[in-house]
């Protein structure tokens, strides 16, 4: 029995670990939380911090493949792992993605249009960056932003002022694109084959992810051939295997790479019941050198994002027993308004579907 270790602990850790469980595989996990989700479903844990070197060499001893499960693994402590032990996806693909200049180079090289952008670490730089994208434009900064935090939408000169603040680190200014939507693309590839799931139309509430539908209205058949072929390029001429999500911006027949996830991403969570296979099955496939399979969509789908506010209602939910409605807590020991405490798939159901029968049970 193959057993894979997992850098992280959270929700995405928890669903790794029950997919790995159904294909026979033993998973371990390491987070410096005593409680951690995924300890729930692993059959090992270690307790330690993600800078810990000597648990983190231990995690690997234990496991004949490691993966990660969100972005800001120490480059400095995994860099050298990946040199002794098997860490299949490697580095690239996280350091690429832990810097949104370089994140948007790297794009822009393999195929992708991105908005406009320009390096911003001054006020001076700032204000020159603008007068040349024009308003309105995002101000971001290069690392650690997630969940629309750390980023300011800039409309007129007169909002600089409020975006300083940002700048005590490295930054990057970028035109404002007037998207008619956002969609994902999440895909697996083994460097050779790469699966794409269906594409899923995002809607975010405060800069987190509210629902994702499936499949994205709006997103044409020939559209969505040329966002899974670029997608499928990207990963070949990168050279990532592994799991990527990549979100997306449609302004009409368009699409623009807005930023992309070396893991497993909220907005593919529909595909646990919702797809012939999902991400987290297909991930750990891939780590244990399993072939991967093709996703079919069983269903029109839609997944709600629960969040401390909404999980009263998740849990009424659930004890109603309502056929082809999945709820998935995360048991997470803390409930908090905008913490992501589980997630709900409605399958067989679409926008306007969930629209009449869901969405008043729900804080607005």
């Amino acid at each position: 029995m193959k057993t894979v270790g997992i850098i992280g602990g959270g929700q995405l850790g928890l669903m790794i670990a029950q997919q790995a469980r159904g294909l026979g595989v033993r998973t371990v996990a390491l987070d410096p939380a005593s409680d951690a989700p995924a300890f729930a479903a692993c059959d090992g844990r270690i307790v330690a911090a993600y800078d810990d070197a000597a648990a983190l060499e231990e995690l690997c001893r234990q496991c004949d493949a490691v993966t990660y499960e969100f972005e800001n693994v120490p480059g400095e402590v995994l860099i050298p792992l990946v040199e002794k032990y098997n860490i299949p996806q490697g580095f690239r693909p996280l350091y690429d993605s832990q810097d949104r200049l370089r994140e948007k180079d790297n794009a822009r090289k393999h195929g992708f249009d991105t908005p406009e952008y320009r390096p911003v670490d001054s006020e001076e730089a700032l204000r020159r960056a603008s007068a040349e994208l024009g308003f309105p434009c995002v101000l971001k900064t290069c690392t650690l932003g997630y969940d629309g935090h750390g980023q300011v939408v800039l409309r007129s000169e007169e909002d600089i002022p409020r975006a300083l603040p940002l700048l005590a680190v490295s930054c990057i200014l970028e035109a404002f694109v007037d998207f008619d939507f956002e969609v994902s693309l999440v895909m697996v590839s083994d460097g050779c084959q790469v699966v794409v799931f269906p594409i899923g139309r995002n809607i975010h509430r405060d800069g987190i992810l509210d629902l994702c539908f499936v499949p994205a209205a709006g997103v044409s058949p020939e559209l969505a051939a040329r966002m899974q072929a670029a997608g499928r390029d990207f990963m070949l001429q990168c050279g990532y295997v592994g799991i990527l999500a990549v979100e997306l911006f449609v302004k009409g027949d368009r699409f623009y790479f807005n930023e992309m996830a070396p893991r497993p991403h909220n907005s593919g969570h529909w595909t646990i019941e919702g797809c012939s296979t999902n991400q987290f099955r297909e991930l750990v496939r891939f780590l244990v050198g399993l072939p991967l399979e093709e996703p079919r969509l069983i269903a029109p789908t839609v997944m709600k994002n629960i969040l401390g506010q909404d999980l009263d209602a998740a849990r009424r939910i659930a004890a109603e027993g309502h056929e082809r409605v999945f709820v998935h807590l995360y048991g997470k020991s803390e409930s908090r308004p905008k913490r992501k405490m589980g997630h709900i798939t409605f399958v067989g159901s679409d926008a306007a579907g969930y629209a009449g029968r869901w969405s008043d049970e729900f804080v607005k």
